[in-house]
């Protein structure tokens, strides 16, 4: 990061030099042949020919080894994710297998296990190499349904065995970064269901272009609120955790022109409203 600052310090005082040079020979240029229109034109027009010529000589010299980065980055996320491809493909399909020779009942318990767990690995590697690209290129937007979306990943969370849900979503389509939307939701869920006592449902609906998470947990006071996308702040220390999570969701609702509004009342609960609305089709 150093070596970066110091490239970047050089480079702005050459081009200011650089410029200053060119200024003083514009200066001593119409002192020589006269102030008039032409000349002031034919002046001005070398002087920002070559300040243009010599700021993209600069400009390329510092952005080509981003470029080069970039492209080593990219193509070693792709090697990760192929050589991790394998693994699972391979615990996949044996699980598969297994499952078809098995008659006992609790060596299905245990292959279901595995295989739940193998794709929550998968989840997460494609998630990794979602977070690198994006860092990289534009995330591409994609057109999906909200329903199925939610479904599935209120079907991913009753694996954990906790928290039951209570969805009410229509079939709507949205045109969104989904990998990034899937995340957000993730994160809304993952607190509601750490915040929330275990007997407790979390409501998830869908109306006038709103989406509406709803727990009755700890809840937040005023205070609490107003820190809450702070990155790194929790409302319980004792919880897992990094608090990142309404932090990136915040990011992202920005990203996206998702209006978020968030009204909690301590320990009776928290409602997260999204509004959909930019992003519909």
């Amino acid at each position: 990061m150093d070596s970066i600052k110091k490239q970047t310090l050089f480079a702005t005082l050459g081009y200011a030099s650089s410029v200053a040079i060119l200024l003083s020979f514009l200066y001593w240029f119409l002192k020589n042949e006269g102030f008039s229109e032409f000349n002031y034109v034919v002046a001005s027009f070398l002087v920002l020919f070559l300040a243009g010529g010599w700021g993209y000589i600069i400009a390329s010299h510092l952005l080509a080894p981003k470029a080069e980065q970039d492209a080593n980055l990219s193509q070693l996320s792709s090697e990760i994710v192929h050589e991790l491809n394998i693994p699972l493909s391979t615990i996949k399909a044996n699980v598969t297998l297994l499952s078809k020779k098995s008659t006992d009942e609790k060596s299905l318990k245990r292959l279901k296990r595995i295989e739940d767990s193998s794709l929550r690995l998968e989840r997460l590697y494609k998630e990794l190499l979602y977070s690198i690209n994006k860092e990289i290129h534009p995330v591409q937007r994609e057109i999906f349904s909200i329903k199925e979306l939610i479904d599935e990943r209120v079907e991913s969370f009753k694996l954990f065995n906790r928290n039951s849900f209570m969805v009410d979503i229509a079939n709507i389509n949205l045109e969104a970064d989904k990998i990034g939307f899937e995340k957000m939701i993730d994160n809304i869920l993952m607190n509601a269901m750490k915040y929330s006592s275990k007997n407790s449902s979390i409501v998830l609906t869908f109306l006038d272009n709103i989406l509406s998470i709803e727990d009755r947990g700890v809840g937040m006071d005023e205070t609490e609120l107003l820190k809450i996308y702070e990155r790194y702040y929790q409302v319980d220390k004792s919880k897992d955790g990094k608090g990142i999570g309404l932090a990136l969701v915040k990011s992202y609702c920005d990203e996206e022109m998702i209006n978020i509004e968030i009204k909690s009342v301590k320990d009776r609960g928290t409602i997260i409203s999204l509004n959909l609305s930019n992003i519909k089709i």
